[in-house]
């Protein structure tokens, strides 16, 4: 791809210090809470990326592996692992610290879907990705196959929407 960017070029950090109103009953941060943060990420970084605004088409996976609590502190990263004609995924890792033991731990893992768009709302398209790490080049190598799935989850979602849909009229 020749007009193609680094991964590390859309990079993007964020911290935010885990407060009681953004608990459940066990101290621990509403996954709902954690979900704000990785869309408001992803925005900015494949912002970044196609210099353009952006919309949220699909969170596509979430893996809430461990729990963070009041007066942790969670630390974001998201980069842009690939990209089609104006859509770009981005990879959001979320890690915890405890601020007391310094213990580091991943808390959230996810892959959401972007869309770059116009000043006037349409798709427009953005640059390719190419990457410089190991760690990008898994997540580089890995992308072909969970296109596939989310084709395939859009596929059948509409297949469900449609069904529903004749169900209600009648």
């Amino acid at each position: 791809m020749s007009n193609a960017v680094p991964m590390s070029q859309s990079r993007s950090f964020q911290t935010h210090l885990v407060l009681p109103p953004d608990t459940n009953q066990h101290s621990s941060i509403f996954g709902g809470k954690v979900l704000a943060y990785i869309d408001e990420i992803a925005a900015i970084t494949s912002m970044k990326h196609a210099k353009s605004g952006v919309v949220t088409a699909s969170i596509d996976s979430v893996d809430f592996v461990s729990p963070a609590y009041v007066g942790d502190i969670l630390e974001l990263e998201a980069f842009v692992t690939s990209t089609g004609r104006t859509s770009m995924e981005v990879y959001v890792r979320v890690m915890s610290r405890n601020i007391k033991t310094g213990e580091k731990k991943l808390t959230t893992e996810s892959f959401v879907t972007m869309v770059a768009i116009d000043e006037s709302g349409k798709p427009t398209p953005v640059p390719g990705v190419y990457p410089e790490t190991e760690r990008e080049k898994k997540l580089f190598d890995t992308g072909p196959s969970r296109q596939k799935l989310r084709k395939a989850k859009r596929e059948n979602a509409k297949e469900r929407r449609q069904l529903l849909d004749n169900e209600d009229q009648q």
